[in-house]
């Protein structure tokens, strides 16, 4: 198995909440995953099948190639492809860890190593919002004052010990496939009868600005290794990791 695994967007999804439920039951505090989808679909929020369009929309977005999968963590919809990177960062709260700051410290643990090693690269990350940006957030991980990628989380409570966990969530556009993800996105928002729209412009890929962004993501993994040992958290070496 190599350090990215690769899956139908459902296996990735499930392998997620496998990686969460490990946790759960105690085989580890941390750990990480890496995936990029065999195939293209758009992933939805389980919100949106409350909408009098959603079948309708789904059914589009399968004529175009590009099959509804429905999501666990809030949001909006996120195209997923082979120019997708998906990074899963799952741990348990350390103990003492302040539970007030708890969602921005699972953000952080997240988007600070991944914009560590575009900095490695010699590019220059931000976080915030971007107008125009399908799923927008303020945990975007920017580049030239677009997105790069989304985020976002979902938490869990650990029986045995009572700790906080959680699965906090990237999805980074390696290859430029913006303008087709935009246009999916604002038909399915279409069909759904929604007002909301996005642009490409807002969206950036890491292709445009790096030469073989994939090569380059064996470095990564080192990156939350250190950030994690820095809260206590021992980060397990991953199949096919250097």
């Amino acid at each position: 198995m190599g350090l990215i695994r690769e899956l139908a967007v459902e296996a990735g999804l499930d392998a997620e909440r496998e990686l969460l439920a490990q946790v759960q039951r105690g085989e580890g505090d941390c750990g990480l995953l890496l995936w990029r989808p065999r195939a293209a679909a758009l992933v939805i929020p389980r919100k949106f099948e409350r909408l009098s369009g959603f079948a309708a929309a789904c059914a589009l977005c399968e004529a175009r190639g590009w099959p509804v999968a429905l999501r666990d963590s809030g949001g909006e919809p996120v195209p997923q492809s082979p120019a997708v990177l998906n990074v899963a960062l799952v741990y348990a709260v350390p103990p003492g860890e302040k539970e007030v700051t708890r969602l921005e410290t699972a953000y952080l643990r997240l988007c600070q190593p991944f914009s560590a090693w575009l900095a490695a690269q010699g590019l220059a990350p931000g976080l915030g919002e971007v107008a125009g940006a399908f799923c927008d957030g303020r945990y975007n991980i920017t580049l030239r004052e677009r997105k790069l990628a989304g985020t976002a989380q979902r938490w869990r409570r650990r029986l045995v010990d009572g700790r906080n966990l959680v699965l906090a969530h990237a999805a980074v556009l390696m290859d430029n496939q913006r303008a087709t993800m935009v246009e999916l996105v604002n038909a399915f928002y279409a069909a759904c009868g929604l007002d909301d729209r996005c642009r490409a412009t807002s969206h950036i890929a890491l292709a445009e600005c790096l030469a073989e962004p994939w090569r380059r993501v064996g470095e990564l993994p080192s990156h939350y290794r250190r950030a994690l040992a820095a809260a206590g958290l021992a980060l397990p070496v991953l199949a096919g990791e250097a």
